[in-house]
């Protein structure tokens, strides 16, 4: 096992690229994690008197139109909008896991029940399903998260199947079925551990998108409800004054770009670095 970390990490450490994403990632965790003890200011609290302060010393990031701390309101943000994405990866993976292991397990009628199923979730736009069901439901974080996982699951099905497809003839999974090993454990505990490498790929990827969808949501009123703060409805509140306060969408923009960016360049590290096939590029 220590071999396997060891070898991992050389391989990932010459991705110059995935390491960066990885810095960044680490570094929006810290704020995350910490952003009550790191922001200057109360992030709902309101002053008009200073109401579209520009960046300055007292407020790094200025105010917004409720004359708001700006910096305090995005450190906030992050907390909510990484919130979103890790739990709605994780919804996604679990239902993605638990299907496409028994369509790939079992194959025959059950595989084509379920792949059907899979094609025909992929025919709808992800999006305006999202935003349809949000509308329908009522928009909050947690139906956000809910959501969002619930309607994105179908790539790590069809990945899981995929390996489940050519693990289950190797010599061990027969070994277990030849001495009555129950179905439930050889999926668990023989094919899963040896079938994760892409999920793990697939969840890093997921979590730039479920940050993506739910700074769209947010920015078209779907989303995290104010006063609560989030990326993306701090990016709506702004572009009302985009023309008289610029630090009001640039700002927020650039963290759903940087942190877009950090994971999609660590999952692709982790792709690069997971699969043999593409060390050598």
């Amino acid at each position: 096992m220590k071999k396997n970390h060891t070898k991992f990490w050389f391989y990932f450490k010459k991705n110059k690229l995935a390491l960066f994403g990885l810095f960044l990632i680490l570094i929006i965790l810290f704020i995350a994690i910490f952003a009550h003890f790191i922001a200057p200011y109360n992030p709902f609290e309101t002053n008009i008197a200073e109401k579209f302060c520009p960046p300055s010393k007292k407020h790094l990031l200025g105010t917004d139109n409720l004359g708001r701390d700006v910096l305090s309101r995005m450190l906030y943000g992050a907390k909510i909008s990484l919130l979103v994405g890790f739990f709605a990866v994780s919804i996604s993976i679990c239902i993605g896991i638990i299907i496409g292991s028994i369509s790939g397990f079992y194959g025959g009628i059950v595989d084509t029940i379920l792949m059907r199923f899979v094609d025909m979730m992929l025919c709808f736009p992800t999006f305006f399903l999202i935003l349809t069901v949000v509308a329908l439901i009522g928009p909050s974080i947690v139906n956000v998260m809910v959501v969002i996982g619930a309607t994105s699951w179908m790539g790590t099905a069809r990945l899981v199947r995929a390996e489940f497809l050519s693990l289950k003839e190797r010599e061990f999974v027969q070994a277990a079925k030849i001495l009555g090993v129950s179905d439930k454990r050889i999926i668990f505990c023989h094919i899963l551990p040896n079938a994760l490498a892409p999920v793990i790929v697939s969840a890093t990827l997921g979590i730039a998108s479920a940050i993506l969808v739910e700074a769209g949501l947010s920015f078209l009123g779907f989303g995290v409800q104010p006063p609560k703060p989030s990326w993306g409805n701090i990016l709506t509140e702004g572009r009302i004054y985009i023309f008289d306060a610029w630090w009001l969408t640039f700002f927020p923009g650039m963290a759903i770009l940087f942190a877009v960016l950090s994971f999609n360049l660590l999952g692709e590290g982790l792709r690069d670095v997971l699969d043999p096939r593409l060390r050598g590029r």
